[in-house]
């Protein structure tokens, strides 16, 4: 159940402001309310997801300051995990990454966000797993899922024509096996994606 709403919140399925209760989850998920109670305290405790008095579910507001705080806490992991992951990727890596990217370029053409946000997801934590970190992937996945739903509602506004990835040099690095290079490819990629 917590893997399906973490699923649902990172491809963007869960809007900002548009609430649900946990009997309609439940309902959705074909499960009692109970593990559906005990995932949304586990992902409100993330601040992934805010229980309101009236005991409705939703997405907390992105404030410019909480979006300012979650680039910065971004731009401080995500970079130095793939400067870590760097040493265990390989060429395979490489032709992994070059598939998933070929999906995400797919989607970016045909304008089609929430396949943008699964597959960009799918690329950069096939990056950072091979870090093997215990520690800063959960971290990570915690900042994915609370910037992704608003994400989400900015590429539905504004489209996804606009977005410019840099996953193409990140996949240079990693056949190159260049950590410093993968390092700031990622870093860029973050800068373009929240900038937008």
């Amino acid at each position: 159940v917590e893997q399906s709403l973490r699923a649902g919140l990172l491809s963007g399925r869960f809007v900002p402001g548009h609430s649900v209760t946990l009997r309609g989850l439940a309902q959705e998920l074909g499960v009692s309310p109970m593990p559906v109670r005990e995932a949304v305290r586990a992902l409100s405790a993330g601040n992934a997801l805010e229980i309101r008095s009236n005991g409705r579910i939703q997405v907390p507001t992105m404030t410019p300051q909480r979006l300012s705080e979650i680039l910065t806490a971004r731009l401080l992991l995500e970079p130095e995990l793939a400067f870590v992951a760097a040493a265990h990727l390989g060429s395979s890596d490489a032709t992994a990454l070059r598939k998933i990217d070929d999906r995400v370029d797919e989607s970016l053409s045909g304008g089609d966000a929430e396949t943008y946000m699964r597959e960009n997801f799918a690329f950069h934590f096939h990056i950072y797993r091979a870090a093997g970190s215990q520690v800063l992937m959960p971290l990570v996945e915690s900042l994915w899922l609370q910037f992704a739903p608003f994400m989400r509602t900015v590429y539905g506004r504004v489209g996804t024509f606009a977005l410019v990835d840099h996953h193409k040099e990140a996949i240079e690095a990693v056949r190159a096996r260049d950590a410093a290079a993968l390092r700031e490819a990622v870093a860029a990629d973050i800068r373009c994606g929240m900038d937008l």
